[in-house]
């Protein structure tokens, strides 16, 4: 198929393939979790991987999907938030593994409550105008990828203060050599200068690209200001049409989708 035609010209082999994809598979447990290597350390960042993975090079039949999908919908906290396996605290970035996974599996639908998980990640943003990954935390700028990536997905970025949230970024980046740090006068770095630049594209917050990110021609492709993120796997908008990666998001205030997400498939909001 086209994705696996992109994501494999001139890398991978047919043998080469199918051997990472069997890597991936056999780490797969009973229980529908993923191991992160043969020592068999459980944490649903690696249940994103490797569906993030399977999607990548066209091979989510080989998995047990929905298994997958019923062990990532255990580690749904009472507060609506997700943890790193079953009864651990919830926590933003394991948030962003769980729901990208479900996003990916096309099953959003087993979030219990998507509005207690979107007010579990609205409050996560303190009076800076930063968003911390847990209560009682610092504001860090890595969040603002956690957690605008969910609330894209869930269709509520509105929820959080985008104005207050991009001046906080903006107030980290280091006025000498130009990187982001993780909070304002903080020693910068590459981390979280991804993350801030990200966070900026979830806002819209970057100047306006120069044609439509969703194209799917070379040449319009090439021409963008800036190359829109994707929530969902963390790559240019651009690429992800391209590849013809597929994932399902849920329906914005008033039933709007947003441009760069109107690709996947959309749910009705719940």
């Amino acid at each position: 198929d086209s994705n696996t035609d992109f994501v494999l010209a001139n890398v991978l082999d047919d043998e080469k393939r199918s051997q990472i994809i069997n890597f991936v598979v056999q780490l797969q447990q009973e229980d529908g979790s993923f191991a992160g290597d043969e020592w068999g350390e459980i944490d649903t960042r690696f249940s994103y991987c490797a569906l993030s993975i399977l999607s990548l090079l066209g091979a989510m039949d080989r998995a047990n999907v929905d298994r997958a999908v019923q062990y990532i919908a255990s580690c749904q906290n009472m507060d609506g938030g997700f943890g790193s396996m079953k009864g651990a605290e919830s926590h933003a970035g394991q948030v962003f593994c769980c729901v990208g996974a479900l996003s990916i599996a096309k099953s959003l639908h087993v979030i219990r409550h998507p509005d207690l998980l979107g007010w579990w990640l609205a409050e996560r943003q303190v009076d800076s105008g930063g968003l911390n990954g847990r209560p009682e935390k610092q504001a860090d700028v890595c969040y603002s990828w956690w957690i605008l990536s969910v609330l894209s997905i869930l269709g509520r970025v509105d929820w959080i203060s985008k104005d207050k949230l991009a001046g906080f970024i903006a107030k980290a980046q280091d006025p000498q050599d130009g990187g982001i740090a993780d909070r304002p006068d903080d020693m910068p770095d590459i981390f979280h200068t991804f993350f801030g630049i990200a966070g900026l594209s979830l806002l819209g917050k970057l100047p306006q690209s120069k044609s439509s990110p969703t194209s799917s021609s070379t040449s319009s492709s090439t021409s963008l200001a800036y190359r829109e993120i994707d929530p969902v796997y963390a790559l240019p908008v651009d690429v992800v049409v391209r590849c013809g990666l597929s994932a399902q998001v849920f329906k914005g205030k008033d039933g709007a989708v947003q441009e760069r997400l109107k690709h996947y498939e959309v749910l009705e909001r719940n």
